[in-house]
């Protein structure tokens, strides 16, 4: 399978390679390939990116000392990614694959057996005014942090909080739209119908559909460059701006233990269900290189034990609880930014059985060309209640064609 997605990209690649010679080339971080047809009735931009992670961890033993560290060195994301539109600029479309070990992972039984390649396939139709309709896999509107894409990132990866709270991607529909109460007070409202277990899956809805509503507040107006779902303040915005948000989800007779995300819930007589709730509330500051993120997560569910048919339990829970994360940073003159972070996961541990864990993390940041290349380290101390504390240090760089 992997030759065969080796052989496809260097297809790609060959067959893309006679446009670049008769025409230029975009400038660095614009895309490998902008193609325009003839007629103009369809375009199409093709880009590539990569995450290289070098990291090292400490975890505290029975004595209380901490053991040597244990070094993992892996390509964290390799992705090629299309987008443009079809027909008419009112169309258009995206279209992502994950190529590393870690975007493909997670084949099971319920993607086939299959690696799980593509990570967005979705189209979207500004089909009146301010309105638009997206149909396919992609990101639901959920928390901030998981909607910034993982290569606009202000620190090395996303919180804990996204880990465990995440709706991430999902296969449905979506409709958007946005309006202006003044000349600067923007509102955006989203709704989702998605089919309820998550991305690449090929055994159909399992439980029950999942339900998702988001609504943003802009009262300062839009963000540059679309910096309010972008890490660090990279364009130094010349006035305050704010985003205040709030999403709501609803998995119905949901099956897996964190909603769209965790494992199956296999009992003797088929699956668990139960109706999981999620509340996302997020806030996006920036003013002249200083910005603030602030995420809460909570999610709880109407019968968060599995079950078999004689009352035993089988050992799955939903993730029920909830996570606060605070993130700060401040990008000077010569694009060095110092950052920190500031992350609380507390479950219910009557419930899931798990510890109150507070992660502290330092970071520091290099903008060589923005989000496009860069080079990125952290530094974070994890505090588990009962448990055992952990050290992790992160360097990774990014390149983003």
């Amino acid at each position: 399978m992997k030759m065969q997605c080796l052989a496809l990209a260097l297809a790609m690649c060959s067959l893309f390679s006679s446009y670049a010679q008769e025409s230029n080339a975009p400038e660095f971080g614009k895309g490998l390939f902008n193609l325009m047809g003839k007629d103009s009735t369809w375009s199409a931009k093709i880009a590539a990116r990569m995450q290289l992670l070098s990291s090292s961890n400490w975890t505290e033993n029975a004595n209380g000392n901490f053991t040597d560290p244990h070094f993992n060195t892996l390509v964290r994301r390799a992705r090629l990614k299309f987008d443009g539109f079809a027909y008419s600029p009112k169309l258009t479309y995206k279209i992502e694959l994950g190529l590393s070990n870690r975007d493909i992972s997670g084949a099971s039984q319920y993607t086939s057996n299959a690696p799980r390649y593509i990570l967005d396939a979705v189209v979207m139709w500004n089909f009146y005014q301010n309105f638009q309709v997206w149909v396919g896999q992609t990101k639901l509107p959920g928390n901030m942090e998981r909607v910034i894409s993982s290569g606009n990132l202000q620190m090395v990866d996303r919180s804990m909080l996204n880990s465990q709270f995440t709706l991430d991607r999902g296969m449905g529909l979506q409709l958007r739209h946005h309006t202006n109460l003044t000349d600067s007070f923007l509102i955006r409202e989203i709704i989702a119908v998605s089919q309820g277990e998550g991305r690449n899956i090929t055994t159909g809805n399992l439980g029950g559909h999942q339900y998702t509503g988001r609504l943003e507040l802009l009262p300062f107006g839009k963000f540059l460059g679309k910096g309010e779902y972008s890490g660090s303040d990279l364009k130094r915005e010349k006035s305050p701006k704010l985003m205040l948000a709030a999403t709501y989800n609803l998995n119905r007779n949901a099956v897996k233990t964190r909603g769209n995300q965790g494992s199956y819930m296999v009992t003797d007589i088929g699956f668990h269900k139960t109706n999981i709730n999620t509340l996302f509330l997020d806030a996006m500051f920036k003013y002249d290189g200083y910005s603030f993120m602030a995420e809460y997560a909570h999610r709880d569910a109407d019968d968060p034990l599995a079950v078999n048919a004689d009352g035993s339990l089988t050992g799955d829970v939903v993730q029920v609880g909830s996570g606060l994360n605070l993130q700060t940073g401040y990008l000077f003159r010569n694009n060095w930014e110092v950052s920190g972070r500031y992350t609380r996961i507390g479950l219910d541990k009557n419930i899931t059985g798990e510890n109150l864990e507070q992660q502290y993390t330092l970071g520091l940041s290099k903008f060589i060309v923005g989000h496009k290349l860069k080079v990125q380290s952290d530094i974070s101390y994890l505090s588990v209640e009962e448990g055992f504390n952990e050290f992790m240090f992160r360097l990774q760089m990014e390149v983003h064609f």
